[in-house]
Parts: C-alpha cells; structure tokens; sequence
C-alpha cells in the first residue's frame, strides 16, 4: 500500500520503491518479534532454508533495479496481484479438489517450496508489491496451508525479505534524499507492525483471512487504478 501512495503523491516509482522497502523494514522486524513464538513450518522446508532463500532472492531482486527499468514490473504487477488475490481466496479449495482428485494430498517437496521462495523473493526484491500475498497464496495452493496459520511465518519472510533489499536501497539509491517522508513513515511503520501484530494474534482466524483478502483486493484495485 505504501508504494502505490507515494506514487500518487508524485515520487518516480524507482525512488518511491527503494523509500517504501526501507520503511517497512522496522515495522516488518517488529512484527516477526511479536510472532516468533508462532511460527508454523512451511510443509517439510526448514524457516531457516526459507529465510535464507527470502534474503538471497530479495538482494538479487534489489540489484536489478539497479540496472533494469521499473517500467516492466509497472506492466505485470497489477496482473500478478489479481492472480495472488484469486489464488489467496481459492487455493485452499483448489487444493483440497486437485487432492480429492489425484486421491492423496497436495504437497510440494521442500526444493518446490525454496525455487518458489526464491523467485518471490526476487520480485519483493525488485517491486515488492504484496509479496507477502503471493507467499501465503503460493503456501496456500502448493501445500494448502490456512491464511491465518501462515502469518506469522509470512510477516518473517516480509522482514527477511524487506531487510535484504534495504540494505542495498541504502547504500546505492536516493532513498534517503527524502529525509521527512522516510522518517514519518519509519515512526508510523514500527508502530503499525507491533500494534498490528498483536492485534492480528487476536483476531479470529476467519476475520484475519477476510482481513488478508481485503488489503490483497484493495491493493489490487490501487495497482490497476494506478496502471
């Protein structure tokens, strides 16, 4: 949500995409504090494979946008968020049906799951537009894991993810030449992500799948508002 805004304020999109990784950062960090306690296994794939993979895939997809325009990501990216939405509200079932079909349970092996990962991540890296969405809708369809139980697993991929590419963004962007707008969204962003977490631990989990739904829908409708 916060790089479509920035956008409409009038940020170029290379520099509103390295402003938004780096302030997300400590809200995602302090979100996966609140949840380390919670973490659900992603099938048989180990969180550190997973993590590891996320900050690999993210430091790659930072790097090209240093050398590759953002126009291309500007085309898909819409497109890529309606899949994610579709998927993270069907996937549960599609997977249940392919199951019943193929008479056994759907399951990718843990090399599926870290060449996925990877790939996510390289698009977080690169756009990071609901990556976060797509992950628990890949989890959702690929191993047919609930919403709600792989939260706290994707707000650590978030913060992996995020933490990989800023560390780039800072040392070969402009991220910090908007000083004001950086900080205002740090402060709001570690607010919003430890207040947020403890409040989503809370939610039942329907309310939190219908609330993950809702921001994948509403970003969508943004991405295709702003295309």
């Amino acid at each position: 949500m916060a790089l479509p805004a920035l956008v409409a304020f009038g940020m170029p999109p290379v520099m509103a995409n390295a402003v938004s990784r780096v302030a997300l950062v400590p809200g995602a960090v302090a979100s996966a504090w609140v949840y380390r306690r919670e973490l659900a296994p992603v099938g048989a794939t180990s969180t550190k494979a997973l993590t590891v993979t996320s900050m690999t895939g993210s430091g790659v997809g930072a790097g090209l946008v240093l050398v590759l325009p953002a126009a291309s990501f500007d085309v898909a990216a819409p497109w890529l968020l309606a899949f994610a939405t579709v998927t993270l509200a069907f996937g549960r079932h599609l997977s249940k049906a392919v199951g019943s079909t193929l008479g056994r349970s759907v399951g990718m092996s843990p090399r599926a799951v870290l060449i996925a990962q990877f790939f996510l991540a390289v698009y977080g890296g690169y756009f990071g537009g609901a990556v976060g969405i797509l992950m628990v809708a890949l989890w959702g369809i690929g191993l047919g894991l609930d919403a709600a139980v792989s939260n706290p697993m994707r707000v650590t991929q978030l913060a992996a993810t995020f933490l990989s590419a800023s560390l780039l963004f800072l040392i070969a962007s402009d991220a910090l030449s908007a000083p004001l707008i950086l900080t205002t969204m740090l402060v709001g962003a570690v607010a919003g992500g430890f207040a947020g977490a403890h409040l989503a631990r809370r939610l039942p989990a329907w309310l939190l799948r219908a609330a993950l739904l809702a921001t994948a829908l509403i970003t969508t409708v943004l991405y295709f508002l702003h295309s």
